[in-house]
């Protein structure tokens, strides 16, 4: 039965995730009023009208990219540092976003793919599906051979460490692959690996938002056997889990999630460690049926805010996400490294 904290937390999640949401289509190079907003979106506006314009093919879709983003990363984080129990354990950390950039690169600086086009903007939903296929490859490799060690190396921190290892090792080859590419498609990299939900129009979202939403119902179904892997391989084995299955379901929910984002988006970095730390610091849980729903929340109310922020320069430019990530996710990682150093965060 969840607490009163609990019940709080999530309401209140609910209710800002809200506010963050109509606030980043109010708010961008250009203000649109707040009843200019709702008028666009329950159509009373014509089409034709710059507002509406605005907020339904530009604001709208990048709003509902970050938020699906945010929740994919929060809720990936979430299951690996369940599943290692280890709470610096994210997507980014353990190499599957670099093995989901390698897949990139190898559909676009090695082929044809995208030579015009504004990366993955212009290639259509044969290339979208392509890339994303590719993503996934690379990320399940990565994470593939990261499980392997895990099942002969016991200690968590050493798991973490090589999944750093293939994570640079990865980096290195998608490097050597930048080097061998053409002029014009370096700058589109480049811009690809800043990190951004702009990129995802409408037609995009078709393909962006059925796989994420596949992968958060995957942790939604599987909160029962997190709560019993939390505890350990033998606590799980005797509640009658099937151990192996359910690590590799989870294992293939987190590469999922991580991805499509990193596809669609970029590489983002933190929010898969910071978002599940806030919300156990937020509820008070450990309970996997009270952090999934807070981390996608959360996760989503985090993409939001970092998307506005990395647009604060207006129309003079826009910060990279990743960067404004970075400025908003250290400071949790520190002060998770040193909680933990003291033995009060666990995974």
């Amino acid at each position: 039965m969840s607490s009163r904290r609990e019940v709080t937390a999530l309401a209140g999640l609910v209710v800002v995730l809200a506010a963050v949401f109509l606030a980043s289509l109010i708010l961008g190079s250009t203000s649109v009023p707040p009843r200019h907003v709702l008028d666009a979106l329950s159509g009373v506006t014509e089409d034709t009208d710059p507002a509406t314009i605005v907020v339904r093919t530009i604001r709208l879709p990048r709003a509902l990219t970050a938020m699906l983003a945010g929740a994919a990363l929060g809720i990936a984080g979430l299951q690996m540092q369940t599943l290692f129990r280890n709470p610096l354990a994210d997507p980014f950390v353990l190499g599957i976003s670099a093995g989901a950039s390698l897949g990139v690169a190898l559909v676009v600086l090695g082929s044809g793919f995208g030579a015009t086009a504004g990366f993955v903007g212009a290639l259509g939903v044969r290339g979208d599906a392509a890339i994303t296929a590719a993503a996934i490859a690379g990320a399940l490799a990565v994470l593939g051979l990261v499980v392997v060690i895990s099942a002969r190396i016991g200690n968590p921190a050493t798991v973490l460490i090589l999944g750093l290892m293939f994570g640079y090792a990865v980096s290195a080859l998608v490097t050597v692959l930048v080097a061998s590419s053409q002029p014009e498609r370096l700058q589109q990299w480049a811009q690809w690996g800043f990190g951004s939900f702009s990129g995802v129009t409408w037609q995009r979202l078709r393909l962006f938002a059925p796989l994420t939403i596949v992968g958060l119902l995957m942790a939604a179904l599987t909160t029962t056997q997190l709560n019993a892997l939390l505890l350990g391989d033998n606590y799980a084995r005797s509640m009658g889990l099937a151990v192996r299955p359910a690590r590799l379901m989870t294992m293939a929910g987190a590469s999922l999630l991580g991805a499509v984002v990193t596809a669609f988006c970029g590489p983002i970095a933190f929010l898969g460690i910071a978002v599940p730390h806030m919300c156990r610091a937020l509820t008070g849980a450990s309970d996997h049926r009270v952090l999934v729903p807070a981390v996608v929340l959360m996760g989503g109310i985090a993409a939001l805010a970092a998307q506005m922020l990395a647009l604060l320069p207006g129309p003079t430019g826009v910060l990279p996400l990743n960067a404004v990530m970075a400025l908003l996710g250290a400071p949790v990682v520190v002060i998770v490294l040193l909680r933990t150093r003291r033995g009060i965060v666990t995974a």
